[in-house]
Order: structure tokens, then C-alpha cells, then sequence
């Protein structure tokens, strides 16, 4: 059991659980969430037994799988589960496109291979190969200057924890449907994503990780709207002193030739 502690950490964090989190869970003082981590104590064995459950493991995986060093193939085996791609006939994956009108329906199908397989799709040049993309169509005016109607291209995140503050993402919830937003991750200290809106008449708010079913970090957009220019800064009084002098002393210049 040499790797059950470091695994229940990376776990843990994986699914977006605090400490407190998963004592409740488990039924236990959150120190012994900390013990077990820390190998100061080992679960007994139905305690493993309710662990292999919440995190959708195998015993075996959960005690004798090194998931800390070897974490991209254990993320690989388990998005082969749940993330469905659509192929071309060079097996290049494709991008597929999530409406407005689709993305009600997407929140039951993006699992189901047929429904994916019905969605429009498309490639984009410059993009890294070893991602798997997928494009969202967002209504609404809350990320201006994107204005509704926008397509956001974004590329799969594996795990929450890779979520960068700051960054834009789209997420798939169960509750607010597909959103795009400025995301700051807050799992560790209370396991919720805190979602900011460009436009400042939106409010932010929390999004609980049990929520999110996707994530999906913003790496390029499609719109038919181009951006306005930036306004400068207002001239202020003192520049506008300036210019005047400056345009008097071209005046005497050329009256003196």
C-alpha cells in the first residue's frame, strides 16, 4: 500500500473534494483525511471500499497503481470512458460544433457516440494535435466584447485542478447548462470555480466542481462581428495647452518665411 496515500490526494483533488469534503463523505474527522494522505494511518477496509467508489476506481488501481507519476495514463483510461470524439476517415479527430439550438440536448448526448456523430464538424489549422477540441456557440452579452452568437473553440481539460485563474472556459454544468466565463479556481479551500463575466453588469458567482460535467479551456473564437477599436485614453487639459502652443509656434514660422 506504499502508494495509497499519495493516491488518495491526487484523487481527491481530481474530483474536486476537499479534505472536509471527503471526511463527510466517508464519514470521518477531516485529520484522518490528512492522516491517510500523509501515510500516518492506512483505511480500514471498507473505508478502501467506499474510496474505490467515489473516485470510480479499481482496488487494485487504488492501492497498487503509482497514479501520482503515472497520472496521464490513468486520466487517458478513465477520458476514454466519458469523452466521445468524432473521427474523419484518416482517424484525425475533427471538432465538433455545439450550437445554441443543440446545447440543451448536449448536456444528455456528449457522451452518446451517435448523438456526437450528428453534430456539424470541422478542422482548424495551427491547432495542437495532441488535443481534443470542441466548439461552442455562446449567447448572451456577458463575455463582451464577443458578442452572442460567437463560436468558442476550446480544448479538453482532463482534471479541474489544471484550470489556470484567470484563464476563459467553457463548462458544461448540469444546472446552468454550457457556460463561458473568466474561471478562478477555488476547489482546494472550498470546491467551487468562481465564474466572472467580462461585461461588469454581471455579477460573479460560485459554481459548485460536483456541478461541472466538462471543461473546456478557450483557445480560440469564430464571429462574424469584428471588435471595435479600444477608445483612447480623453485628452486632458494640460495636452490640449500643448498643442495650442504647438500649433502657434508652427503659425509664427511660417509667417516669418
Amino acid at each position: 500500500m506504499s502508494f495509497l496515500g499519495s493516491n488518495i490526494k491526487v484523487l481527491r483533488r481530481k474530483s474536486g473534494l476537499t479534505q472536509t469534503q471527503l471526511a463527510e463523505e466517508l464519514g470521518v474527522q477531516r485529520t484522518m483525511i490528512s492522516a491517510y494522505e500523509d501515510g500516518r494511518s492506512e483505511p480500514r477496509l471498507t473505508t478502501l471500499l467506499t474510496l474505490s467508489k467515489i473516485f470510480d476506481v479499481s482496488m487494485d488501481e487504488l492501492t497498487g497503481w503509482d497514479i501520482a507519476s503515472k497520472g496521464r495514463q490513468f486520466l487517458q483510461r478513465e477520458r476514454l470512458k466519458i469523452l466521445t470524439v468524432t473521427l474523419d476517415q484518416d482517424e484525425q479527430e475533427r471538432i465538433s460544433m455545439v450550437g445554441k439550438k443543440a446545447s440543451a440536448g448536449y448536456l444528455n448526448g456528449y457522451a452518446d457516440p451517435e448523438y456526437m456523430e450528428n453534430l456539424p464538424n470541422f478542422r482548424l489549422p495551427n491547432l495542437d494535435g495532441n488535443k481534443t477540441y470542441r466548439a461552442f456557440e455562446i449567447s448572451g452579452d456577458s463575455m463582451l466584447p464577443l458578442m452572442p452568437g460567437t463560436v468558442v473553440v476550446g480544448a479538453y481539460i482532463e482534471s479541474p485542478m489544471e484550470i489556470k485563474n484567470g484563464k476563459t472556459y467553457v463548462l458544461v454544468t448540469k444546472n446552468d447548462g454550457i457556460v463561458y466565463k473568466r474561471v478562478f479556481n477555488y476547489i482546494e479551500e472550498r470546491g467551487k470555480l468562481f465564474a466572472v463575466s467580462d461585461n461588469q453588469t454581471y455579477k460573479p458567482y460560485d459554481i459548485s466542481i460536483q456541478d461541472v460535467m466538462e471543461i473546456w479551456e478557450a483557445k480560440a473564437f469564430i464571429s462574424s462581428h469584428f471588435p471595435d477599436p479600444t477608445p483612447s485614453a480623453p485628452v486632458s487639459l494640460e495636452e490640449i495647452g500643448k498643442m495650442i502652443l504647438e500649433i502657434k509656434s508652427d503659425i509664427r514660422k511660417i509667417s516669418d518665411h
